[in-house]
């Protein structure tokens, strides 16, 4: 091999340098130049040994079924010979199919981790942070606005215009993202970028972050959501993986059993938390269970929303394929035997939605820029029982039970914040804010429906006294 080479080499020199007269005057760097040129152009002959260059299989986090950041509205979709993970087709197993392989994997197979924190995610105290920041001192830093500081302070709270405007860096801008949610202790959860900051709405103070420790495991969240005693937080991934945080003792409880695509929905029912992914797939986890997966549903689309009703007699789940689909509460028992007990149908993708707390089946849906419509659906008759056009696409969307009214967060044009009576079977609007400058993705309420929080795309956090 050495002899082919050195051959190789001697016939690469004759023929670089013919027709100079001093070749031995050639220095070794122009030379090793010039064969790095040619090679590259020319691609290596077929003796050598060399390889024609980093040929990798692209990364998972790159996949265009798990990783899309689109606007709104159905996915594109794929043509049947394009490959997606393997993991994914794995994920029809779990769930109690045959998977492409021809394997099924039982329905109790345990998939979790007890110490959540080996996987890499730490708890940060906010002075601590705010101390190493300070430690890094480079210029840069000291330009950069850190999470939740206030830009705005309004000395009084006047209709229309926000009370308070805080910094949200690094706010993921896509439309399937469910990434603020408010305690009912008055705790504010936010997802920026790869970690969760938490803020104390009542003392405007931060409390700390969820951070992933290894840098090289660093990943997007992609949803959240608070347990209904606001004690526990649990936090959804691009990677599949569900994470449980204690947050009043500070430390990591578990990874749950995981998806194998995008978590991209969060609900709570008492103990037992339900998660939707990007394939259609439901898990129902009980993480106090020695085997935490207790049932599990198939919707045909992806799940973009998912809510148990207030009660827990129904769960909801939104497609992106404009699905409605109400499950009934018995969540045990074979996948293949679970249907949507109802199924509406809108032109548009179902992501902002949520369960009316005072009227029994009713659901409130937004639809996205393509439809731009607001309904209330009674579920059990299947049908919408009325509607308002806001000629803007709708983000997000809260019930305020207290003062029973609806808010919704609103896209082009004006990214405005509605809020809407909510006696039926009128549909108005009564306040409208305005204070982003980019669509609002996120909204939440405080526990006596007298604050509305929002975080939108220009990467700002606003604070509205109602």
């Amino acid at each position: 091999m050495r002899t082919m080479l050195r051959d190789y080499v001697g016939r690469r020199r004759r023929c670089l340098f013919k027709g100079q007269n001093d070749v031995q005057h050639v220095s070794y760097k122009r030379w090793r130049r010039r064969i790095i040129q040619r090679s590259s152009s020319e691609g290596p002959a077929a003796s050598t040994p060399l390889a024609t260059g980093r040929q990798c299989e692209p990364s998972f986090e790159f996949d265009t079924v798990c990783q899309r950041l689109e606007l709104d509205s159905p996915p594109r979709h794929h043509e049947p010979g394009h490959r997606v993970r393997q993991g994914n087709l794995q994920e029809t197993a779990l769930a109690g199919q045959v998977s492409h392989r021809g394997d099924v994997t039982p329905l109790n197979t345990p998939r979790f981790t007890e110490n959540a924190a080996e996987q890499g995610w730490v708890w940060r105290v906010a002075a601590q942070e705010h101390a190493n920041a300070q430690q890094a001192g480079s210029d840069e830093r000291r330009h950069e606005l850190q999470p939740f500081t206030v830009l705005d302070k309004a000395s009084l709270s006047l209709q229309g215009k926000s009370a308070m405007e805080l910094a949200a860096p690094s706010l993921l801008n896509d439309y399937y993202t469910n990434l603020l949610d408010c305690s009912c202790n008055g705790m504010i959860a936010l997802a920026l970028g790869s970690s969760v900051y938490l803020w104390n709405s009542e003392t405007h103070a931060l409390v700390g972050s969820l951070d992933p420790g290894r840098q090289s495991d660093r990943q997007s969240i992609s949803c959240l959501c608070w347990s209904r005693d606001g004690r526990s937080l649990c936090i959804g991934t691009r990677r599949g993986e569900i994470q449980l945080w204690d947050v009043e003792h500070q430390q990591s409880v578990k990874c749950l059993p995981s998806h194998l695509s995008v978590v991209r929905a969060l609900s709570w029912k008492q103990q037992l938390l339900s998660s939707g992914s990007v394939l259609g797939r439901i898990h129902h986890i009980d993480p106090r269970a020695p085997t935490p997966l207790v049932g599990a549903a198939i919707q045909k689309d992806g799940i973009c929303s998912l809510q148990w009703s207030p009660g827990g007699d129904w769960l909801a789940s939104g497609s992106t394929e404009g699905l409605l689909c109400i499950w009934d509460g018995d969540i045990t028992g074979l996948t293949r035997l679970h249907q949507p007990i109802t199924t509406m149908k809108q032109p548009s993708t179902v992501k902002a939605m949520g369960w009316c707390p005072w009227q029994r089946k009713m659901i409130a849906t937004g639809g996205g820029w393509k439809d731009g419509e607001l309904r209330i659906w009674d579920t059990d008759s299947g049908t919408c029982v009325t509607s308002a056009n806001t000629n803007s696409q709708i983000c997000s969307l809260q019930w305020a039970e207290k003062k029973r009214y609806l808010v919704t967060g609103h896209g082009l044009p004006q990214h405005h914040i509605t809020c809407w009576t909510g006696e039926f079977p009128s549909l108005s609007p009564t306040y409208q804010f305005t204070g982003h400058s980019q669509r609002v993705l996120h909204v939440a309420l405080n526990s006596d429906s007298t604050q509305i929080f929002s975080a939108g795309a220009d990467q700002r956090f606003h604070i509205w006294d109602i």
